[in-house]
């Protein structure tokens, strides 16, 4: 018998109260409940960072993250990174440095790049590699997100974001 609890989560700044198997993972609620389809299903096992999003301003993988581990959290999917139709100075940053291709890692890559913004860290280019060494790419090359990350750390230290 499958056992059901009711949580509630704010997913991009609204807020949500459902019944969740305690079973299904916070990627599973997210595509399949409320339709963040942003949140990519990749390899299901939290190795290729296609399904990451922001728990509470930290970068977790959605697909091994249950949802019932998300009750009272505040969560950001690639949905909620622009505001007011303007995109982020991470989304800018990717875009001015060719970083994207098909897309289908971009989502991942852009929050992960955006919790490390967010941070106010500086960042030496090792720590940049090892941040982003979760997220796989088949089309882009790693050259173009590894620069696209570091120009929107640096332009968001230099307060020209």
């Amino acid at each position: 018998m499958n056992e059901i609890k009711k949580i509630s989560m704010i997913v991009n700044g609204k807020s949500y109260s459902f019944e969740v198997d305690i079973r299904e993972s916070l990627l599973e609620v997210l595509r399949n409940r409320l339709h963040f389809t942003g949140v990519k299903q990749g390899c299901s096992v939290g190795e290729c960072g296609a399904c990451t999003v922001l728990i509470d301003g930290t970068a977790v993988n959605s697909c091994i993250y249950l949802a019932v581990w998300a009750d009272g959290k505040k969560i950001t999917t690639i949905e909620g990174v622009s505001k007011d139709n303007e995109l982020s100075g991470v989304q800018k940053a990717f875009i001015e440095e060719g970083a994207v291709q098909c897309g289908f890692c971009t989502p991942g890559l852009v929050l992960t790049t955006t919790a490390l913004v967010e941070s106010g860290r500086k960042y030496s280019d090792e720590e940049i590699k090892r941040e982003i060494s979760g997220h796989l790419c088949r089309c882009t090359g790693y050259n173009k997100i590894f620069n696209a990350v570091k120009k929107a750390i640096d332009k968001k230290q230099t307060g020209s974001n």
